[in-house]
């Protein structure tokens, strides 16, 4: 009789633990038959030092693809929340991205999002990897979510070609841009969440840890080792290469959703050479639904740039600014939902003398969802990107023909997907 009470008190607590706890498994599963086509022209022509020089013409590079999250990003996780009792709670997310068109990536990495938090009336704290504040301005606001052909071309350049984009310069000897956290989502970070109680505002803050070793005195730091073998001074992250902060704070009642963001990702550093590189990136986004339509845009800021401890030597790298505005719009149409916007970039080199058009671009994307249920879609997206004084930015797909290298110029790029999104 005794050891039936004690297994009967065993099950009832568990099942008391049980009814406090949820754990959830989902994921997305998004394929699609994506297409682009990029086109450089040779612009060049006879002059008086080549009269003879024949003209090129044009190049166009195209691919098609069996691709995989052009609608919403495909993924597998796991999430969970203990309730602890007073008002606070403890969770986990384990989020894992998928690579379903080649079944390559999988739970090999929960490179999408792992943390650990605990939340209560004092918001919550949340450590691990995760999105950065700075990037939900970006796909908050885009009628396409950043995903696919449609994505909006500040958050093309921003999160991919911005870091390296400028003229061809001869780099001071011994700078490196060693790579770290990145301005989507950051390894190591301790993120703060207001509560949700606050009269429609809301805001978060994120530091993410560099993890690189710090050598006090700094003359300590051992240089780095060529492929040749010989040493290379400055080729060491040494303190801050792969820190990131930034906040995001808005407020949203009702139709009205405007939020503001900032991010500070250090992109490099380097004890002997005396440099640290930076990107930089501000947002100002805002959405309204006016039920038959909904509207969004955005502007934003973005700025890298390098920091000298000592005077650069001739060929130092420059700094480079990025403007940029997004408008959009989402209609709804019976089960289905049209998507359109409007992206244009700007690049300025803070070059002296320089009388060259600062390299610009737009791009247009359409596209329609039709839900077939709430987990189910089919979609079809087409963009168009257009590059003006140099610049190259594309819908996807291969970059433009460059061979040899300056003769041609990138032009225009198309794009375009049609897929099916499974949610569970």
């Amino acid at each position: 009789m005794k050891k039936t009470l004690v297994a009967l008190a065993t099950l009832a607590v568990a099942g008391a633990a049980s009814a406090q706890s949820s754990v959830v498994m989902f994921g997305v599963v998004d394929t699609s038959i994506s297409g682009f086509s990029n086109r450089a022209e040779d612009l060049n022509g006879p002059t008086l030092l080549n009269p003879t020089y024949l003209n090129r013409g044009s190049v166009k590079t195209s691919r098609t693809e069996l691709r995989n999250s052009a609608y919403n990003s495909s993924r597998f996780g796991f999430r969970g929340t203990e309730d602890l009792g007073g008002g606070l709670a403890a969770s986990f997310w384990l989020e894992a991205p998928i690579t379903n068109d080649d079944g390559q990536q999988g739970l090999s990495t929960f490179a999408r999002r792992s943390t650990v938090s605990l939340s209560g009336g004092f918001g919550e704290l949340r450590l691990g990897r995760d999105y950065t504040p700075s990037f939900w301005n970006e796909t908050v606001f885009d009628p396409f979510g950043t995903n696919g052909a449609g994505t909006n071309l500040i958050h093309t350049v921003i999160n991919g070609s911005f870091a390296a984009f400028g003229p061809t310069i001869t780099p001071v000897p011994g700078i490196t841009n060693v790579t770290g956290n990145s301005s989507v989502r950051n390894s190591n970070s301790i993120g703060y969440f207001l509560p949700r109680n606050l009269g429609g505002f809301y805001g978060q803050a994120m530091y993410a840890l560099h993890e690189n070793t710090k050598y006090d005195p700094g003359t300590a730091t051992p240089p780095g080792i060529s492929a040749a073998g010989l040493l290379n001074p400055g080729t060491v992250a040494t303190t801050r290469a792969g820190r990131y902060f930034g906040g995001r704070f808005g407020y949203q009642n009702g139709p009205l959703d405007v939020a503001v963001a900032y991010g500070n990702t250090t992109t490099g550093d380097s004890f002997y050479a005396g440099t640290t590189s930076y990107l930089k990136v501000a947002t100002l986004g805002a959405s309204y639904d006016f039920g038959p339509v909904k509207l969004f845009g955005e502007v934003a800021r973005a700025k890298r740039e390098t920091e000298y401890d000592i005077t650069p030597l001739p060929g130092g790298t420059p700094d480079v600014d990025l403007d940029g505005y997004l408008v959009g719009a989402t209609v709804p149409v019976g089960p289905g939902l049209i998507r359109v916007a409007y992206s244009h970039v700007k690049y300025d080199f803070n070059l002296p003398l320089s009388f060259a058009g600062d390299p610009k671009a737009n791009k247009f994307a359409l596209g329609y969802v039709h839900n077939l249920s709430k987990r189910t879609a089919l979609y079809a997206t087409v963009a168009r990107v257009r590059n003006k004084n140099g610049a190259s930015l594309t819908a996807g797909g291969p970059a433009f023909f460059n061979t040899p290298a300056g003769v041609f110029t990138p032009k225009t790029s198309t794009g375009y997907d049609l897929g099916i999104r499974h949610a569970f």
